[in-house]
């Protein structure tokens, strides 16, 4: 089990394979469908760092975060998948989410060094691996706004990383 501590390194992203296990600990961005893109157009006007975090080296949770806890939504939507190449440019090292991405999203990751990690929909588990949480951005999307929470030991399975893809035929 490989333990990962936010922010992540160049070093440390470049390192991870398709495969490996991770634990993921500190502080962790949670966005979906709702609010990624959002954040992206904060990040072309270049008023992202109004959130007050820094995107490099930070991890983004695709998930809403409710009383009911938070797990993972399909990476693959739409509006997830098309905020991953443009937020690893950004300094995002890790996408956490669900599902198969396709093989351009795949390349992006490769050119960003940045890794995508499979999350079980677990989210009993992960309620009691989550602190701190607190709204950054966005309240009026209720649970889908952008969350900041503080993890310790999240699981999770390295799906994508340096041009390939555990979900390869």
């Amino acid at each position: 089990m490989i333990q990962l501590t936010t922010p992540i390194s160049e070093e440390a992203a470049k390192a991870l394979q398709v495969g490996d296990t991770v634990e993921i600990s500190g502080y962790i961005l949670c966005g979906r469908d709702a609010v990624l893109p959002k954040l992206l157009r904060m990040i072309e006007d270049g008023t992202e760092a109004s959130l007050g975090i820094d995107l490099h080296g930070q991890v983004i949770f695709h998930t809403a975060v409710s009383p009911a806890g938070v797990g993972p939504t399909s990476s693959n939507k739409l509006e997830i998948e098309s905020s991953i190449a443009p937020l690893s440019a950004a300094g995002v090292k890790l996408h956490l989410g669900k599902g198969a991405l396709h093989p351009e999203t795949v390349a992006a990751l490769e050119r960003y060094n940045a890794v995508y990690a499979v999350i079980p929909p677990v989210t009993a588990l992960l309620g009691s691996k989550t602190g701190e949480e607190r709204v950054l951005a966005f309240p009026e999307l209720g649970m889908e706004a952008l969350h900041l929470i503080k993890v310790d030991k999240y699981p999770a399975i390295i799906g994508a990383a340096h041009g390939r893809s555990i979900y390869e035929k």
